[in-house]
C-alpha cells in the first residue's frame, strides 16, 4: 500500500486519541520516507531484523533454555505479547503498526536468566548507574546495535523509543527520562503492551508450570478464575483429556482477561471524554486496565503462580545459581578486561569497563552465558 494510502487508511479507521505515523515526532537521524511503509511499520521491521531480537530465541522467561524445547523464551514471549496486543489495539481502532513495534521491543534489553540476571547486574553496577532493563532496550536500539553506516543503533521513531522506556508492569519499572516527558502518561499504545504483557507471561507462565510439573492442577481447584473457565470447559467436553483441557482453560483465560479490557478500557475512554490524542495526554493515570472484577479474579492467580512457580525451590536454585555465574564472570572482566573481544575492548576508553562490561553480559544468551563461564573458569575448556 503506498504511504499516502495508509495515511488515508489510519484517517478514516483510527480513533481520533490514536497515534498517527503522520503526527510522529520523528527520528534522531533524518531519513527518507519509505514509499510503502510508515515509521512503525520500518521500526518493527528494525526491531525483528536485530541481532538483539535474535537472541531472546535463548534468554530465559522462566525455565533457561537447556531444561527443555516445550518452554517459553523471552522471544516467543514478545511474539505472543505481540498478538495479544494487535488484537486490543485493532478493538480499540489505535495503531496497531505502533503497538506491535512496541511489543517486540519490550524485552530487548531483557539479561540472559530472566530476572536474576538483571537483579545481579544492578548490583554490581550499583555504583556506575545501576542497571534496568527499560533502560538497557533504549541503549540496545539507540547505541549498541550497529547495522548501518551513517549512525549507530536502529534509529527508531520517537514513539517506539517512548514505549520502552515507559513500559511498567509487575516485573517492569518505567524509566524517567527528560526526553520523554516522564510526568505525562504515555500512548494508549503504550499502555495496552504493558497490559498484554502481563496477560501473557501469567498465563503462559502457568501452563509452562503445568507441564513441567511444578503446578499441580489440583493445587488451582481453590482459584476462582481457573475454576470459572475450568467449569465451561467440562460442560462442553466431558471427556477431553487433561492436556487439551489445559490448553482450552488457558486459552480461555487470554479470553476472558483480553475482552475485559478492552470493554473497560472502552468505557473509560468515553468517561473521560476523550476526544484528541492531545486530551488523552493529559490523563494522569492509565486508562488501558482492567475491570475491577476482573482484576479481584487476576489478583488470588498472580499470588498462586509468584508462590509456587517463581519462587519453586528449583526456580530459586536455578535464580541463585546464575547470579553466581554473572557476578563471577563480571568480576572476570572487569579485573582483566583482556579478555574481552578485541572490538568490545576498544569501547573501554570511552565509556568505562564497567559499563562495557555490563553492556556484554546482558547481550549474552543463556546458552552463551554458561559456554563463556566453561571457558573462563573450566581448565578443560578449549578457550
Amino acid at each position: 500500500m503506498p504511504i499516502n494510502r495508509l495515511r488515508e487508511f489510519e484517517d478514516k479507521f483510527l480513533a481520533p486519541y490514536a497515534v498517527k505515523s503522520r503526527d510522529s515526532l520523528g527520528r534522531a537521524h533524518k531519513e527518507e520516507e519509505h514509499p510503502y511503509r510508515s515509521c512503525y511499520q520500518r521500526d518493527r521491521d528494525r526491531i525483528v531484523h536485530s541481532a538483539a531480537f535474535r537472541r531472546l530465541e535463548y534468554k530465559t522467561q522462566v525455565f533457561v533454555n537447556h531444561e527443555g524445547d516445550y518452554y517459553r523464551t523471552r522471544l516467543t514471549h514478545s511474539i505472543e505479547v505481540s498478538q495479544i496486543a494487535r488484537t486490543i489495539a485493532w478493538a480499540l481502532r489505535l495503531n496497531m503498526d505502533l503497538t506491535e513495534a512496541i511489543a517486540l521491543a519490550h524485552d530487548l534489553g531483557h539479561t540472559p536468566f530472566g530476572h536474576a540476571g538483571e537483579d545481579i547486574l544492578n548490583e554490581l553496577m550499583a555504583d556506575s548507574g545501576g542497571f534496568n532493563h527499560n533502560l538497557q532496550g533504549l541503549r540496545v536500539v539507540d547505541y549498541l546495535e550497529e547495522r548501518y553506516p551513517e549512525f549507530r543503533g536502529l534509529n527508531l521513531s520517537w514513539e517506539v523509543r517512548e514505549g520502552i522506556v515507559k513500559h511498567s508492569s509487575v516485573f517492569d519499572i518505567a524509566v524517567k527520562i527528560k526526553e520523554f516527558f516522564p510526568e505525562r502518561m504515555p500512548s494508549l499504545e503504550t499502555q495496552l503492551v504493558d497490559a498484554a504483557d502481563e496477560i501473557a507471561y501469567d498465563n503462559h507462565d502457568l501452563d509452562d508450570g503445568l507441564t513441567s510439573g511444578l503446578i499441580k492442577e489440583d493445587a488451582l481447584k481453590g482459584l476462582e478464575i481457573w475454576e470459572k473457565i475450568n467449569r465451561k470447559i467440562n460442560q462442553k467436553y466431558a471427556k477431553i483429556d487433561l492436556n487439551r483441557r489445559k490448553y482450552l482453560v488457558i486459552r480461555g483465560l487470554i479470553d476472558l482477561q483480553v475482552t475485559d479490557l478492552i470493554e473497560n478500557t472502552r468505557k473509560a475512554i468515553e468517561r473521560m471524554e476523550i476526544k484528541d490524542y492531545s486530551g488523552l495526554r493529559k490523563i494522569d493515570y492509565k486508562l488501558v486496565d482492567f475491570s475491577e472484577d476482573v482484576k479481584q479474579l487476576r489478583k488470588p492467580l498472580r499470588q498462586f503462580l509468584m508462590q509456587n512457580l517463581y519462587h519453586n525451590y528449583r526456580v530459586t536454585r536455578m535464580s541463585t545459581k546464575a547470579k553466581r555465574f554473572i557476578r563471577e564472570l563480571f568480576c572476570e572482566y572487569t579485573a582483566r578486561p583482556g579478555q574481552l573481544p578485541a572490538e568490545i575492548q576498544l569501547r573501554i576508553s570511552k565509556e568505562g569497563v564497567k559499563r562495557v562490561v555490563c553492556d556484554y553480559i546482558a547481550g549474552m544468551t543463556d546458552r552463551c552465558a554458561l559456554d563463556e563461564y566453561k571457558r573462563l573458569f573450566d581448565p578443560y575448556e578449549k578457550v
